[in-house]
């Protein structure tokens, strides 16, 4: 594909991270995170999970507070701060109703202009296959963009204080197989390999390889995928979507 990609918009001062797991953001797009912070933006992050059924070796109730621990210094380590989590169980999200409720809450707490999210299409390209979580997460934060700004839609939110916002004016899919933006990351990379490494845990069951290594690995070599789509630049590409 030789279609350039454009820069993704820089008219918003908030942005709101919505993702199924912990590493999901790392994987996808932290580097880009560590771009929009340096610049002065805020980036919160609000994770479905905590991760809990993700390594193999470690039960799900010891799994779940080290993974809370390693999503909050990985997310430091591209500037973010405010990192919260849902509980709903891992591995079996359901997209419906109460998915939409919970992050249609977070959006109108949150009031941002750019809403991101995971991939959630049925695949990351061809002859791959995406997880059930991830695409149950990014169609419910899509869908959740537009009952934002609904008050009929979830009024019981308007009863404990959570005034309708419409002011979301992009939604950015990271690693979706259709990119169409890109952010240049040349001069925050390593903040993107450092939010990664922070998984040390996972990293260390996934492979023998060690977790800084793996992380530099896998984000540079994302960054170098479709830098000749932009200019030959290292980045992180989204599918934008419009809301407004």
């Amino acid at each position: 594909m030789t279609d350039q990609l454009e820069p993704v918009p820089t008219d918003w001062q908030q942005a709101l991270a919505i993702v199924a797991h912990p590493d999901d953001l790392e994987y996808g797009c932290s580097g880009a995170v560590a771009a929009w912070t340096a610049s002065g933006r805020d980036v919160a992050y609000l994770l479905v999970t905590r991760g809990e059924a993700g390594i193999d070796g470690v039960a799900p109730e010891e799994a779940a507070p080290l993974r809370e621990l390693e999503q909050r210094a990985s997310a430091a380590k591209v500037g973010v701060h405010s990192v919260d989590f849902l509980d709903h169980r891992d591995g079996v999200i359901e997209y419906g109703p109460e998915l939409r409720r919970d992050l249609c809450r977070a959006i109108r707490e949150h009031r941002p202009g750019l809403v991101i999210t995971l991939n959630h299409h049925d695949s990351w390209g061809p002859g791959s296959w995406n997880s059930a979580d991830h695409r149950a997460v990014g169609r419910a934060a899509l869908d959740a963009v537009g009952d934002a700004g609904n008050r009929w839609i979830f009024p019981e939110l308007v009863e404990q204080g959570y005034e309708p916002w419409q002011g979301v004016r992009w939604v950015a899919v990271a690693a979706s197989p259709h990119p169409t933006h890109a952010v240049d990351i040349t001069d925050v990379l390593e903040h993107g390999v450092a939010s990664l490494a922070a998984h040390q845990t996972y990293l260390e069951a996934l492979s023998d390889e060690p977790a800084e290594e793996h992380a530099r690995r896998i984000v540079v070599e994302s960054a170098q995928q479709h830098a000749a789509r932009f200019g030959g630049r290292a980045c992180v590409t989204f599918e934008l979507i419009g809301a407004g």
